[in-house]
């Protein structure tokens, strides 16, 4: 094997968490999507329903291109409120992910239910609580690693795999013109360990999940009749490595077309005795696009351009959504939903 190559498949297995031995290092950030601020279930399980309609909802993200083992990740949701329920109270919501870093990958599905308290009555200020309950397969491919040894006994022939339960809870308050939320995501990962994997006694762990505190805020301005401003806020917190801080900026134009930008990065809020203190903060800058075709059909793109020092590795990362509202059986007066 060429000093080249070691040093790919080192860095390569350094991301993906396939370690031999227990080390410190025992959390690793959740997936999340530039584009989380048009359809928020990803983040919070209160927000199934927000729309009301039958909204389905795919979406595919390349990150790091041209980096060996880059992330892929990819999902489908669909959400709505329960027609059956009072005052439409009753949010239902189902979301499928997969994910892969070079030779691991995770698939999970979760269900999601909301109850979503009417606070006027036209129904546009809500108070909404949410839980979320599912399941993830955790696997690593041993076909897909590089050894320079045939037979190799420490790595694994073919995948190694496990599944392992997990909920999530939150809450979700919003205006026509406001909204404000938080989460907590991977609710028993304190209590289940998705990462030992055993093959003719070796021990492969893969870096552990951990508790996530997700908070996040909006609002929309009127500039002027045909544009409108929306800026967010979400912070996100692991309690272990830097809390990650997103700061997102769109217009709204002609009531068809979302365009803006975001910026995330890493912050110190409070002493972490784990974290390196020299440890980067700046992680990378977003272009947000979005067109809603019809009042139904809406295709979004975003790209990342990472502003880390790992900047000069890849050629940035790509994301694109696919939304579609079904429009009920009912004719039925529902305000504009803008987050």
């Amino acid at each position: 094997m060429s000093i080249n190559m070691k040093s790919k498949l080192m860095l390569l297995l350094a991301f993906s968490g396939l370690l031999y031995k227990p080390v410190a290092i025992q959390a690793q950030q959740n997936l999340q999507f530039s584009q989380y601020v048009f359809n928020m279930l990803s983040v919070n399980p209160a927000y199934a329903g927000y729309k009301e309609e039958l909204f389905a909802n795919a979406i595919y993200r390349k990150q790091w291109v041209n980096f060996p083992g880059g992330p892929q990740t990819g999902g489908v949701s669909v959400d709505g409120a329960l027609n059956a329920s009072r005052d439409n109270r009753v949010g239902l919501g189902l979301q499928v992910m997969y994910d892969k870093l070079g030779p691991q990958d995770a698939t999970s599905i979760y269900g999601m239910y909301s109850y979503r308290i009417p606070l006027n009555e036209d129904g546009d200020k809500r108070l909404c609580l949410g839980v979320g309950a599912g399941v993830t397969q955790y696997a690593i491919d041993g076909n897909a690693l590089v050894y320079n040894d045939d037979n190799d006994p420490t790595i694994p022939m073919g995948r190694a795999s496990t599944w392992v339960p997990d909920a999530r809870f939150g809450i979700y308050y919003f205006t026509s013109k406001f909204y404000v939320g938080a989460s907590v995501m991977d609710l028993f990962s304190l209590y289940t360990d998705a990462s030992r994997y055993y093959w003719k006694g070796y021990q492969y762990k893969t870096i552990r999940k951990t508790q996530h505190l997700y908070v996040n805020a909006g609002m929309m301005f009127d500039l002027s009749e045909s544009i409108k401003f929306k800026p967010s806020i979400l912070v996100k917190e692991d309690f272990k490595g830097p809390t990650n801080v997103d700061l997102t900026a769109l217009f709204f134009i002609a009531d068809r077309l979302w365009v803006g930008g975001s910026y995330r990065t890493g912050v110190k809020i409070w002493s972490k005795p784990a974290l390196d203190k020299n440890l980067e903060q700046l992680d990378a800058a977003s272009a947000l696009v979005q067109f809603n075709i019809t009042n139904q059909f809406r295709l979004g793109y975003a790209y990342d351009l990472t502003v880390s020092k790992m900047s000069s590795f890849q050629s940035g990362s790509h994301e694109i959504s696919i939304g579609f509202l079904f429009p009920g059986k009912k004719a039925r007066v529902i305000s504009p939903r803008y987050f």
